[in-house]
């Protein structure tokens, strides 16, 4: 009997909630998909983080994987040229390219910087050092 009750129940077709006035159409829908190319919409984001200095969360140090961040904290440089010490990794918010970035207290001597990273970039190795510091070669 239980059986029979539970084939009968699989058998019925799932219910729908009702359409109410608030859900959008499909012509809504597609409106708001983005129609520009992906790599043009990828350059809109640069050019709009490049207007924030390097390093920040409005324009996070883009770096390939956790490899990545590791190399480019290996070649940060204070202004002196010598290394500075780097603090534990934090989290440091979603960044200006929608990720999840992670950030670090870099100091040199006396002063301290917080520094975020995207590493979620692995086909681009960034070559600028954040304002205040250098990169060895």
């Amino acid at each position: 009997m239980f059986l029979a009750m539970l084939l009968l129940v699989a058998a019925q077709p799932p219910r729908l909630p009702p359409a109410d006035s608030q859900s959008p159409n499909p012509r809504e829908m597609m409106d708001q998909i983005s129609r520009q190319n992906p790599e043009d919409e990828e350059l809109a984001m640069i050019r709009a983080a490049d207007q924030h200095p390097l390093g920040t969360l409005d324009n996070p140090i883009r770096v390939g994987g956790p490899e990545g961040e590791h190399a480019y904290l290996g070649r940060l440089r204070c202004p002196d040229g010598s290394t500075p010490r780097i603090g534990p990794r934090a989290e440091g918010g979603v960044g200006a390219y929608g990720s999840v970035t992670g950030a670090y207290d870099v100091a040199c001597g006396g002063v301290s910087s917080h520094l975020v990273f995207d590493i979620y970039h692995e086909e681009f190795a960034e070559d600028r050092a954040p304002p205040g510091f250098t990169l060895a070669r």
